[in-house]
């Protein structure tokens, strides 16, 4: 495909808007993904360290409080 200007090359024969819009939403979920999954990977360290911690303590209530000091 061919334009004549750089307005003809953004407008897309009248499908701009469209055209544009998924440009948008597409790069800013691609943007989005890497964060939202890092942040979720840490939140589930979190909780399973936690568990993990709170499964120990009821195992061993002795050991759970000499490792904390």
């Amino acid at each position: 495909m061919y334009w004549n200007s750089f307005s003809d090359f953004i407008a897309m024969g009248t499908h701009g808007p469209y055209v544009w819009g998924s440009f948008g939403v597409m790069a800013l979920l691609m943007i989005l993904e890497p964060w939202l999954i890092a942040r979720g990977r840490k939140g589930l360290i979190a909780r399973l360290k936690r568990q993990f911690r709170a499964e120990r303590a009821e195992r061993n209530p002795m050991d759970s409080r000499r490792s904390r000091n």
